[in-house]
């Protein structure tokens, strides 16, 4: 694994704005950057990072069986008791996942280790899927990478033939997010466009707008009832909303399904720890409360068990935290994780987002700060793998 420092395509930020990739700068700073790369070897990919992602799921969902079975472990992730049941169902039917995302340490010269699991937000899909594979096709053919320079990133298809899968006779499907955010509205547009390759007819609805009928189902502000709905909005703010208390008897098949609020929650990196203790992809991991949390010593990271983007995420060194993003975040409690800093390249701290699609890993995104902490003004950097030989990708849509 190298970083190479190339020469962004021109005119790429108008191709971005066409096909809906406008969130391409952030704040007047570019959140996608081209300007370098990440190169792996193929046996990096197949043998550092595919498989280990596929076996960290699989470790999670172990995990969920335990954590539903448990009212102890429920409370202790901070699943409210009122739903724990609600959450304990989705799992016990077997509700479909469509996506996560572990987050992952990684240099090329030991093994992969697990951050933390995006289970239930989908940041970063949109330009994973579809812009840096048309970045990787591009510089191919303009000659500014190797022509056997192929990507680890099947995750347009594989979520397409997801969707299929979950709903095979196509039909309805609600989608919903903040409109007036760009990235989330965009984000779902993507969602959206998937959908209907897949043969699904989506609508969306702002998360505000929907509303309860008289028999307290779900509708959208026209009135048609919510059956099946893609949300992007986490599971631990759903509980906590006024109408919590209609999550069950409204039905919805949810996308993401509500045990993904299990696998959300950074308190599963302790309970990992607990049951896989030494395992080469894991940091030692303890809650907050735990006397074992003391053996992590006076160097620790301290992070909520619900943040988003790193925000109240604290480096602990020599018992003294660093300053965090403060977005509010803590308020449920906290758990400490060994050190173990995002390897450095040029400067930048830089973090694999290695994608999960149903159970198979689909691709990875690079993210790079300058911070220790991988923020939400963190770019995007597109990736290749070097002297692979490339697979036949030729029925690649390019997203509308």
């Amino acid at each position: 694994m190298r970083r190479v420092a190339l020469t962004p395509r021109e005119g790429w930020r108008q191709q971005a704005d066409a096909i809906g990739f406008v969130y391409h700068d952030t704040a007047g700073e570019p959140y996608w950057d081209e300007s370098a790369a990440y190169a792996f070897t193929l046996r990096e990919i197949e043998e550092d990072i595919e498989p280990v992602a596929e076996q960290l799921h699989a470790m999670c969902l172990d995990l969920v069986s335990d954590v539903v079975a448990s009212q102890e472990l429920m409370e202790r992730l901070a699943i409210p008791a009122e739903h724990r049941d609600f959450v304990a169902d989705a799992w016990k039917t077997r509700q479909p996942s469509l996506y996560g995302r572990f987050d992952l340490a990684y240099d090329g010269q030991g093994p992969a280790k697990l951050y933390e699991y995006n289970a239930d937000t989908p940041t970063s899909v949109f330009e994973c899927a579809t812009f840096q594979w048309i970045w990787l096709e591009e510089s191919i053919a303009a000659g500014a990478l190797p022509a056997d320079a192929d990507q680890f990133n099947s995750l347009f298809e594989k979520l397409r033939e997801r969707f299929r899968t979950i709903f095979p006779g196509g039909g309805f499907v609600h989608f919903a997010a903040d409109p007036g955010a760009i990235e989330d509205r965009q984000t779902v547009r993507f969602f959206e466009d998937l959908a209907t390759q897949a043969g699904i007819e989506p609508k969306f609805v702002g998360m505000r707008d929907i509303g309860l009928n008289a028999d307290g189902r779900f509708i959208d502000d026209d009135g048609f009832e919510l059956q099946a709905a893609f949300k992007l909005y986490p599971w631990e703010f759903m509980l906590r909303e006024p109408y919590a208390a209609n999550l069950r008897q409204a039905a919805v098949r949810w996308i993401e399904p509500a045990w993904k609020a299990i696998l959300s929650n950074k308190g599963i990196l302790p309970l990992l720890w607990a049951r896989h203790p030494g395992h080469p992809n894991l940091l030692p991991a303890f809650f907050d409360d735990d006397p074992a949390a003391a053996s992590l010593g006076p160097d620790h990271v301290r992070k909520p068990l619900f943040s988003r983007e790193g925000a109240n995420v604290a480096v602990v060194r020599g018992g003294h935290a660093d300053p965090v993003l403060d977005q509010g975040y803590g308020e449920e409690g906290h758990i400490r994780q060994a050190i173990h800093m995002a390897p450095l390249f040029d400067g930048n701290h830089a973090v694999i987002g290695a994608w999960i699609v149903g159970d198979e890993a689909a691709g990875i995104g690079v993210r790079e700060d300058r911070s220790a902490v991988t923020r939400n003004t963190a770019r995007f950097v597109p990736h290749f793998i070097d002297g692979a030989t490339r697979h036949a990708n030729t029925n690649f849509p390019r997203s509308e």
